[in-house]
């Protein structure tokens, strides 16, 4: 890595913002879900109420992003593919779960540098996660 390459933070929780960053992404994320209708089949797939997924993945980017492990303390390990093989994941969920996560960051403020390095990150996490052929 050049030093011109190495980013402004320590870590993606510093560099975010901390938590109330992060919370409000997520809850920016989760809104968006309900309120456009082009992440209609991401949002029927998370049931009635999305109160326990805000909180559920607040606290898991939050560890994720190298703050408070406020999710695995709870939890335990995140065993994302295990947790989530219940719902059907293909390349059409995946790809409305990315698009909804990048309109969430871009509408709450994420520095363009961290959220290229976020789009990647979630990428390679979501398509890992299909379960489902399409």
């Amino acid at each position: 890595m050049q030093i011109q390459d190495k980013p402004p933070h320590d870590t993606p929780f510093e560099w975010i913002g901390g938590e109330d960053k992060i919370r409000a992404m997520v809850e920016r994320f989760y809104d968006l879900m309900e309120l456009e209708p082009k992440y209609a089949e991401l949002r029927a797939a998370h049931g009635p109420s999305l109160d326990n997924a805000r909180q559920r993945l607040a606290w898991f980017l939050t560890g994720w992003m190298g703050g408070p492990q406020h999710y695995t303390e709870r939890f335990g390990h995140p065993r994302l593919r295990a947790r989530h093989l219940p719902f059907p994941i293909g390349i059409k969920e995946r790809d409305q779960w990315l698009a909804c996560m990048d309109q969430a960051m871009g509408e709450t403020g994420v520095p363009e540098a961290l959220r290229t390095r976020l789009r990647d990150s979630f990428f390679q996490t979501a398509d890992w996660m299909r379960n489902k052929g399409a």
